[in-house]
């Protein structure tokens, strides 16, 4: 993945749906150490909806908590959270974080040896831990077969909830992550400990957490924790034989405090932004509910169906000019702006791709009061009966010439306005697909048919080579069209002609009466 550059994708996670994903996983992890604390010995649920199962195992063996165990648990919480926050808000003025967490451990480790806790009160210990190393040895290529398509998930899930947790405390603290870069880190990290019958490496949320929150800002911190894991393997472990799990569970927990939260927050995220709200919700949802790496895909898709929602929901906006300047803006939004009686600009700002092509010409066909197709085959309908009545008489003009010079819309019942050129502001539109390029080509067609004259402005470059290339100035019934910079105190007219070699010339017409002369010569 690093080598095909793959990071890119790291960008389709949002900061909303980091931050649902870092809460969701924060309450799984949270709920996951209860029983530890409780001193409860249940087996560790598996598969889907872990929440419900776990709380479920808890609420059914309530009754056999281990008193040693919770009172050690809330003693160790009573020393923790108050030193968490003092570390928290003293931390510009010391040096370095006091290690609370190391001192606990210490005491609770000589506590429950000298106490004798695990043979007088059953508490749950550490027990032995083996040390030194395996021997190295090639991995079983026979396997490969079997777990090629778990490791590839283990592989896309490791890389996103790396880079998440990534981004999310690259934010916090003000530098930037790069995704392809994380890859050959853990790429080269999982290669030689495979030899060795190691776990796959990549972050792990419980213990980012607690490194950051004791204060641990560079790689140096990543090496003494690799000393002190060597010295653990290699010599101290038997002195940890005694240490009661459910210190370990409460330091755990402590440091989720941060995740958690931002609950707080949801309010404050509502009234800002609905749509972000709305995907840190289903992501957190999903990944404390269900499961936690289906919790993030559904963040991705969530975002990316918002996202597409937002195309679908784009709206055609009819543009007014203000008084004292030519200055085009929405017209439902302000007053004062002024509508030409003659000629309407619309706005759609946003692109036009096979998704809402449709919905930007029925949107565009409602705006304007007048859908092209049904009023084509009204004239028809309307100019054969006309044509049957007048056969009689030796007429021979044909239907399709009856057509009047402009086209009356009724806006209510008591007003009518006569149009005979619509202008389509393309400013929002970022990018045209094939299917684009061919909405754009009927409503040309079709109001053409009508008496109408559609006039695309305010195009980019983008915009006008898909044009170009999807054929759009072919159809046109004239060889010539504007671009009127509408947005401007002093409009400046660009001439666009397009010559049978397809090239595009732009001229510039400096005087304010040539440009209203050739805008009124075309209109």
């Amino acid at each position: 993945m690093g080598l095909l550059q793959i990071g890119f994708v790291s960008v389709y996670l949002s900061d909303s749906l980091l931050s649902g994903f870092a809460t969701g996983a924060s309450l799984t992890i949270l709920t996951s150490q209860l029983k530890y604390i409780l001193g409860l010995k249940i087996p560790r649920p598996q598969g889907w909806f872990t929440l419900f199962k776990t709380w479920y195992g808890l609420l059914t063996n309530i009754g056999k908590t281990n008193i040693c165990d919770l009172i050690t648990s809330l003693l160790c919480l009573a020393v923790l959270i108050p030193a968490k926050e003092l570390n928290d808000r003293f931390k510009a003025k010391l040096k370095a974080p006091i290690p609370f967490e190391l001192f606990v451990v210490i005491i609770a480790t000589l506590a429950s040896h000298f106490g004798r806790f695990n043979a007088e009160y059953g508490s749950g210990v550490a027990g032995a831990i083996p040390t030194g190393f395996l021997p190295p040895q090639m991995p079983s290529w026979s396997l490969i077969p079997s777990v090629a398509v778990d490791a590839f998930s283990i592989a896309i899930v490791g890389f996103a909830i790396t880079v998440s947790l990534s981004e999310m405390f690259a934010k916090k603290h003000g530098y930037k992550v790069d995704a392809n870069q994380e890859m050959y880190a853990i790429g080269f990290c999982n290669i030689l400990p495979s030899f060795f019958r190691c776990f796959t490496t990549s972050a792990a949320l419980t213990k980012t957490l607690v490194k950051e929150s004791t204060g641990c800002q560079t790689q140096i911190s990543g090496l003494v924790t690799a000393l002190v894991l060597l010295l653990v393997l290699l010599v101290i472990a038997p002195l940890f034989f005694s240490l009661q799990k459910c210190v370990l569970a409460v330091i755990i927990v402590v440091n989720l405090r941060g995740a958690l939260r931002k609950f707080l927050d949801v309010p404050r995220m509502w009234r800002v932004n609905r749509v972000d709200a709305s995907v840190w919700l289903i992501t957190m949802g999903t990944s404390a509910l269900v499961n936690t790496e289906l919790g993030l895909l559904v963040g991705v898709l969530a975002s990316a169906f918002f996202v597409l929602g937002r195309t679908q929901r784009a709206q055609i906006l009819e543009l007014g000019r203000a008084d004292t300047r030519e200055h085009y803006e929405d017209a439902s939004s302000y007053r004062g702006l002024q509508v030409h009686p003659k000629v309407a600009v619309f706005r759609y700002a946003a692109p036009i791709y096979y998704a809402n092509q449709s919905l930007f010409k029925k949107c565009l066909y409602k705006r304007i009061g007048l859908d092209p197709v049904k009023e084509k085959a009204r004239r028809v309908k309307f100019n054969k009966s006309k044509h049957q009545e007048e056969n009689g008489g030796k007429s021979n003009m044909k239907p399709e010439e009856n057509r009047p010079e402009a086209v009356t819309l009724m806006l209510d019942q008591e007003s009518s306005r006569k149009l005979h050129s619509l202008v389509i502001d393309c400013s929002g539109v970022l990018f045209l697909d094939t299917a684009g390029v061919n909405a754009l080509k009927e409503v040309l067609k079709d109001y053409g048919e009508v008496g109408i004259k559609v006039v695309l402005v305010q195009c980019n470059p983008s915009v006008l080579d898909s044009l170009e290339r999807g054929g759009y100035f072919s159809t046109a019934t004239v060889t010539c069209r504007f671009s009127l910079s509408i947005f401007s105190k002093h409009p400046v007219l660009l001439g666009v002609t397009y010559g049978k070699n397809n090239g595009i010339s732009l001229k510039t017409h400096i005087s304010k009466t040539s440009q209203l002369l050739y805008l009124a010569s075309f209109i």
